[in-house]
């Protein structure tokens, strides 16, 4: 009996080592099996693809035609002449200006264009514009006071003043405009300001 005891607490033993080893076994292939699956999970870095510039540049960009040579060449003509054509048109606006500014009804015309569009000023400016410059000068761009020198249409003094707006101020009366224009801008701010000046003293 005692033999018999001996050996079924071996084979028990035996069993349970048994039970034990599959059940290590039955773990480890678990670990095995869910890990890959655990990292799958993770998130994956982006993947970085690599691209030859220099490939990419030639297949994008396909060497050009003669044909498309010809059309930008032909752009490049039509671009340089419409910007020579618009030079030749302002320098024959500038032009008919000054030929028009040497009467004194041309010169009150140019006067009053620059005095409304370029300087804001009201027409009652101008109108003190065109009686201050009536006593100055009668619009005359060859005007000279024989005892001062003053010159041209304002009347400046003296006349090399107006070199600060262009030295063809002998000839061009757009020039003396613009110049007795600034003067009285800078000086009494409006017209009717520095005729009220001449009003006063005989002067402005």
């Amino acid at each position: 009996m005692e033999g018999e005891q001996i050996v079924k607490s071996a084979l028990l033993k035996s069993s349970k080592k048994t039970v034990a080893i599959w059940g290590a076994t039955s773990s480890l292939l678990l670990l095995v099996t869910i890990l890959p699956a655990a990292s799958a999970l993770e998130i994956a870095p982006p993947s970085m693809v690599e691209l030859d510039s220099a490939k990419s540049a030639a297949i994008v960009e396909p060497a050009p035609s003669a044909t498309s040579l010809i059309y930008e060449d032909d752009l490049a003509v039509t671009a340089s002449g419409a910007i020579f054509s618009s030079d030749l048109a302002l320098v024959s606006a500038v032009s008919r200006q000054v030929e028009l500014a040497r009467t004194p009804i041309g010169a009150r015309k140019v006067a009053k264009a620059i005095v409304l569009n370029e300087y804001g000023f009201s027409e009652r400016e101008f109108s003190c514009l065109n009686s201050l410059w009536n006593k100055e000068s009668h619009w005359n761009y060859k005007a000279r006071n024989s005892s001062s020198g003053a010159h041209g249409i304002a009347q400046a003094f003296p006349a090399s003043k107006m070199n600060s707006v262009s030295t063809d101020w002998r000839t061009n009366p757009v020039t003396q405009i613009r110049w007795g224009l600034r003067y009285i801008s800078l000086r009494y701010e409006t017209p009717c300001k520095a005729l009220a000046k001449h009003n006063r003293s005989n002067t402005y």
